[in-house]
């Protein structure tokens, strides 16, 4: 039997966008912990087809998922953090983010990309 995650993403995002919402020009949905389902945020309708998310307290009371890696997402940007002031001398704005991530293999835009795909297929 295969071990398959569960999907994350609101269930009713085909009947009216119920519980979505408009930003970016584009449907966001909304995204609950797998196991509790508290709400965490929003991912875009349109790009993603699977978000798995578990709240902190449920990963800390049942551990992390069997064969996937887990970084709260407090210590990723505060890499993140990091790598923009060790490399840059400042915090960049999402534009300059954006930017480096799509030239190339700088060690933030190799942070960042670790990071999405932590979370793929988005």
């Amino acid at each position: 039997m295969d071990n398959i995650l569960p999907d994350s993403r609101t269930r009713e995002r085909s009947k009216g966008r119920k519980g979505g919402k408009w930003h970016a020009g584009m449907w966001w949905v909304p995204v609950y912990c797998a196991n509790c389902g508290v709400p965490y945020g929003y991912v875009p309708e349109q790009n993603c087809n699977f978000a798995c998310w578990l709240c902190n307290k449920c990963q800390e009371t049942h551990g992390e998922i069997a064969g996937t890696y887990q970084m709260p997402d407090e210590v990723f940007w505060k890499k993140v953090e990091e790598a923009q002031l060790e490399h840059y001398a400042q915090l960049l704005g999402p534009e300059e983010l954006l930017r480096i991530l799509e030239e190339g293999n700088s060690p933030l835009a190799k942070l960042m990309r670790e990071k999405v795909s932590q979370h793929v297929p988005v």
